[in-house]
């Protein structure tokens, strides 16, 4: 029986690690990160946005989106998956639904940030109302869903450390399993939220996070996947447009050796394969191969 993502999450994070988690943007990115073999995942609506809508994520994702997105993910793999829940989708109410959402979806987590979208930071007491309204519907659905409070902090020079660490024990009080500071500079000021905080913390690649000691659990590195993938895409395209087939046949030897040279292999044909053999008929499955022109696993 497959055990809950939550769970499994939370044995890991129990782990004396920390924890690498890259961002998938659809099922297949997630099966290559799976295949990396990462502890978990992340989804952003910044990538849902770029890969789904082709657009920037200005507050264009819908709540349905990133959870049909979700769902789709934790189909596909067996690695946890810690959702982008924006600013929670409206008030603490619309918050309780996106959680409802997600942990229908199957997700392991879900993280919310603190701002009202024009980069200042809504009242600690409204933030604090929403995360304790997500953990009322964890306690309820899925005990060991993760609710995870993310400081995206103020505008200007009003943000300090100080402020952030009394932003991050309200959420703490509320019932937040960890906390999400976007913005400290340096290590000294990770390890003083490290240590002022009553919560493991997730980093951001780049926030000058490299010691363990500070109490990290996460090391987020975002949406370089969908990049490089978006990259990669260009440059093959590029190339066609150029060289025509010999671009082609050239990039196909190249590939050859790679664990997606062979993409029909690498997308599970031959486990669909072994199923069809033991569930249909051995005549259906005889007449699907043998005059098809496609791939014969």
């Amino acid at each position: 029986m497959r055990k809950s993502m939550s769970i499994l999450l939370r044995e890991r994070l129990a782990e004396p690690r920390t924890l690498r988690m890259p961002g998938a943007f659809n099922a297949m990115s997630a099966r290559i990160i799976a295949d990396g073999g990462y502890p978990v995942m992340s989804l952003s609506e910044y990538s849902v946005a770029a890969s789904l809508l082709g657009t920037a994520a200005r507050g264009l994702v819908t709540l349905d989106e990133m959870a049909a997105t979700a769902r789709y993910i934790t189909a596909a793999v067996q690695t946890p998956l810690l959702v982008d829940a924006g600013r929670g989708h409206g008030n603490a109410i619309n918050a309780m639904r996106a959680a409802e959402m997600f942990i229908q979806a199957g997700a392991a987590g879900m993280h919310m940030g603190d701002h009202d979208g024009l980069g200042e930071a809504i009242p600690v007491e409204e933030a604090a109302g929403k995360i304790a309204a997500c953990v009322h519907v964890r306690d309820e659905l899925d005990p060991d869903f993760l609710i995870i409070a993310r400081l995206d902090g103020q505008g200007g020079d009003e943000q300090t450390v100080e402020t952030m660490v009394h932003r991050a024990k309200a959420y703490v009080a509320a019932g937040a399993d960890l906390i999400y500071p976007r913005g400290p500079s340096g290590d000294d000021e990770i390890a003083q939220m490290g240590r002022s905080v009553a919560a493991p913390l997730v980093l951001d690649r780049g926030e000058g996070a490299r010691l363990p000691a500070l109490g990290m659990a996460i090391l987020s590195h975002g949406d370089q996947a969908l990049q490089r993938s978006a990259g990669a895409m260009w440059d093959y395209l590029q190339g066609f447009a150029a060289e025509d087939v010999d671009y082609v046949l050239r990039f196909l030897d190249q590939v050859k050796q790679h664990p997606t040279g062979n993409m029909h292999e690498f997308v599970g044909f031959p486990a669909i394969r072994e199923l069809e053999e033991r569930f249909l008929p051995e005549e259906d499955v005889v007449n699907r191969y043998e005059n098809s022109l496609g791939y014969k696993p």
